[in-house]
Parts: C-alpha cells; sequence; structure tokens
C-alpha cells in the first residue's frame, strides 16, 4: 500500500553531512533529494520532531557519537546514508544501527538513492502520525523511548503487511490491548469481525466447533448449524490468546487452516475457505519443552512472523505515572463529577514508582482504581488514599545510593535482569566498563580528552581499554 500519501507530497527532514569537510561533495545528493520531494532544512530549522538524513562519507567513531545525540536512543528518526559503499567497509551498518540510527543506506547501491530515501521517510511520516493518534495513543499509553519504539513496529507491522502476529509477554502487559489496535489500524481488516477465542477456556469436548463451526446433528445438542471462528473471523482478525494452551490435534488443524485456508465443519462434508489475520498471545516460550506440553515448531513459524514482546512494567518505569493518570482520567469519567482528582501528591509518585508490580499494566490500573474511590475533595490523590494493605512498610534510605541517588531503582533493575539471564560478574562488569565508555565518548562528541576526564583515567589508559575491548580501533576519535 502507499507509504503515507501521494508521490507528488513533499516531506520534511533535516539533512547534514558528516564530517563537515565533505559538506560540497554531499551538495548534490542534497539538491537529488529536493527534487525527490525532500522538504530539506539545516538542522535546528526544524521541529525536534522532524526525521533527518545524515550523509556520510567514513563510518568513524565521531559518527557513532553523533549519531548517539541526534536519535536520542532511536527515539528520533535518522537515516543514515553513506555516499559510497566502501563508507561502509569494516564492521558495516551494525555500530550505526547499535548508536540509534532508524536505518543506514549506501547511495550508490541503488539506481534510484533520492527517491528510495524519500519513501523511507514517507513510511516514517505515516506511522509517525498514527502513533501520534488518539487511537494509538489514548489506547496504548507511554512516552518513554522503549514504548515508543515498540509502538512504531506495531503500527508499521499492521498498516504495512498482513503478517501473522506473535505477541509475547508476562500477564497484564497489554497483550490483548495490542491485537485489538492491530485490527483497528490494519486497513484490509479493520471493517470487518475481530473475533477472540481464550485457548484456556476452551473446553476440549467442544474445541472443534469452536473453531470449525459444526452442522446440526453433528453431536448430542448441536441442535442447529453453527459457524465457527474461522468463518467468523473471514476477512477479519481472529485472536487466539494463550495459544500454547491448543491441544497438539488442534495445533495439527490450525496448521492445516493457517496454511492452505480451507476447513471443514464438524460433522460436515463442505470444504470451505476463509481468509484473516492471525494473532496469537502468550505469556510463555512455546518453543521450550515443558514435560509433556510442546508446541509444534511448524505452527510456531506459521504464526510468528513478525513477534513482539511486551515490556513488563518494570522494565518501563518512567511509564508508570503516564499510565497512573490514564487510569485515573478513567475512573473519574466512570464515577461522574463526585471524583476530581486529578493527580498524584508527591508522596503518591515517589510511592507509585518505586513499587513492584507483579501484575504489571493490570496491577497498576487496580491500584489506581482502588485510591481513586477512596479519595474524597478536590485535591490530588494523598497517602491517606493508598489502601492501607498497600502502603509501604520501610522508611528508611538504601545504604547503598549516594546523595545524588546513584545508583538509582533502574540501574539495580538492569543487573537483577542480568543475574536473572545468567550473566556472571566478570561479564557484567566487562559490559558496564564498556557501555561508560561508550557514552563518555558520545557526550563529548568523540573527543578523547574529554571523555577521559569525565571517566577519571588519562588519554592513554581509555585508548588502551578500547583497543582491549574490541570497540574498534581510535580513528575519528578526537585528541584535541
Amino acid at each position: 500500500m502507499s507509504d503515507g500519501g501521494a508521490e507528488a507530497e513533499a516531506v520534511r527532514a533535516w539533512v547534514d553531512v558528516h564530517p563537515p569537510a565533505d559538506e560540497q561533495r554531499g551538495e548534490g545528493a542534497v539538491e537529488l533529494l529536493r527534487r525527490a520531494g525532500l522538504d530539506a532544512r539545516r538542522p535546528g530549522h526544524g521541529t525536534r520532531d522532524d526525521p533527518g538524513v545524515l550523509l556520510f562519507a567514513a563510518a568513524d567513531d565521531a559518527l557513532t557519537a553523533r549519531l548517539a545525540r541526534l536519535a536520542g536512543g532511536g527515539l528520533h528518526r535518522v537515516l543514515a546514508v553513506a555516499l559510497t559503499r566502501s563508507a561502509l567497509d569494516g564492521s558495516g551498518p551494525w555500530p550505526l544501527l547499535r548508536a540509534g540510527a532508524s536505518d543506514v543506506l549506501a547511495w550508490d547501491a541503488s539506481a534510484t538513492p533520492a527517491e528510495d530515501v524519500v519513501r523511507r521517510l514517507r513510511r516514517w511520516s505515516a506511522v509517525d502520525r498514527l502513533v501520534a493518534s488518539p487511537l494509538v495513543a489514548d489506547n496504548l499509553v507511554g512516552a518513554g523511548a522503549t514504548w515508543q519504539l515498540l509502538l512504531r513496529e506495531i503500527v508499521e507491522t499492521a498498516v504495512f503487511s498482513d503478517a501473522s502476529v506473535l505477541v509475547t509477554g508476562e500477564s497484564g502487559t497489554g497483550k490483548e490491548l495490542v491485537a485489538r489496535l492491530v485490527h483497528a489500524i490494519d486497513p484490509r481488516r479493520g471493517g470487518e469481525q475481530l473475533v477472540l477465542l481464550d485457548c484456556t477456556t476452551i473446553v476440549p469436548s467442544l474445541a472443534g466447533s469452536e473453531f470449525f463451526g459444526h452442522e446440526k446433528g453433528a453431536f448430542t445438542g448441536a441442535l442447529a448449524s453453527r459457524d465457527g471462528a474461522f468463518a467468523l473471523a473471514d476477512r477479519g482478525t481472529l485472536f487466539l490468546d494463550e495459544v500454547g494452551e491448543l491441544p497438539p490435534e488442534l495445533q495439527a488443524e490450525l496448521l492445516r487452516v493457517v496454511q492452505e485456508g480451507t476447513y471443514k465443519r464438524v460433522g460436515g462434508n463442505t470444504w470451505r475457505t476463509t481468509g484473516f489475520r492471525l494473532i496469537c498471545a502468550t505469556n510463555r516460550d512455546l518453543l521450550a519443552v515443558d514435560g509433556d506440553r510442546r508446541f509444534r515448531p511448524d505452527l510456531y513459524h506459521r504464526i510468528a512472523a513478525w513477534t513482539c514482546r511486551l515490556p513488563s512494567l518494570r522494565e518501563r518505569t518512567e511509564d508508570i505515572l503516564p499510565l497512573a493518570r490514564h487510569f485515573l482520567r478513567e475512573e473519574r469519567q466512570d464515577d461522574g463529577p463526585s471524583s476530581t482528582a486529578e493527580d498524584f501528591d508527591p508522596a503518591v509518585q515517589r510511592f507509585l514508582t518505586e513499587r513492584h508490580y507483579p501484575g504489571n499494566i493490570r496491577e497498576l490500573r487496580q491500584l489506581v482504581g482502588r485510591m481513586a474511590r477512596r479519595h474524597v475533595g478536590s485535591g490530588p490523590i494523598g497517602a491517606g488514599d493508598v489502601p492501607p494493605g498497600e502502603r509501604p512498610t520501610g522508611t528508611a534510605p538504601d545504604a547503598s545510593a549516594t546523595a545524588d541517588g546513584w545508583p538509582d531503582p533502574a540501574f539495580q533493575r538492569s543487573i537483577r535482569r542480568a543475574l536473572a539471564s545468567g550473566i556472571c560478574l566478570k561479564e557484567i562488569g566487562v559490559r558496564a566498563r564498556e557501555t561508560a565508555v561508550d557514552l563518555a565518548l558520545q557526550e563529548a562528541d568523540g573527543n578523547l580528552q574529554d571523555a577521559a576526564r569525565a571517566l577519571g583515567v588519562t588519554d592513554r589508559a581509555l585508548q588502551l581499554r578500547r583497543r582491549a575491548s574490541g570497540t574498534g580501533p581510535t580513528d575519528g576519535v578526537r585528541e584535541d
């Protein structure tokens, strides 16, 4: 389908050349971009949300550091374009993507490079408009980089592909909301029916009827013919929640329908056709063998054409307060004018952000609901509105925290995830040092002396550490 409007429509982006000494070399490319429909601007002459095109002649450390600053962890779109393919010799595009580039192209790898760049920018513009729309922003709330990047993937997959989707994640992370959103914005399916089946609630003896439907008299109690999920979802979307609970025989039948688009009703002899987008959800690893339970690998690869792992709430703590305020607004709408609280006082905000949520977003919603129902008056939700059983029991500060609040809870959560993944102390230390060096160089705009000063080491020690860690040569890192 179209990538966001008529081909003649101009798309706005900033364009720059790295290093600045090669600006004249990039002028021809900039002119071709303008002819292809790009409203090209200098960096800083647009809005913070405008995407950017960074033309470069050499992929060095200074370029990586600059990309990291411009991209902001990938939240700001930057298309890195090598003026020649040879500029990507060596480690290739991967360091640039890790630094935050949204995509990497080589100008001379295409017969129509300017058009390719503009098409990508149009696609991004269309996706970002949808991500910012009330349909998305009011249903999948979150402003953190982790969540926004995931929303972009969800929207792009829903609008620009017909792929089957497998949504994974812990209970309470919003898997059904994602399925509903994919269906709603899919231009091929949104006008048709969304059929939801919870595989944990299907009675084994009636499972065939639930999926395939049945003919009158097919079994005791079948007093009339009935359509199943495959028929109801035709031209629409079928969402199978907790798909890992499907028994093996139904997995084989589902595979046939997904592959061939045909099925028979229970008790029937007529082959019927169906076509739907399949979205499945699970909170477990489908490829892991759990006792006698095993999910068919061939079915897995059919339903997982695109996979989407929803982060737990502890992985997106920056979204806790926006989510809590969203749920509070919903409570006000449900309760009418008697509920007037608009926010939480500072003590409650700290309580919400420091609390653990094993039930993830669902648990946060329930907690906000309980506080809102206890609240009286027009002021913010206060400590007294927190149910007694939810109130924190300890008041002593964390003795391991320094005066400026570091290490903070986010740092501790990162270490906890590493330990849970089986990463040893030595590896944690190596990764922490490498990350500190990379961030110091980014903050210092590639200046080795400034980075060494921030890290509290000598220039020579920093050079040796980078070489020993295998982060590449120091070419391109400024030592002035």
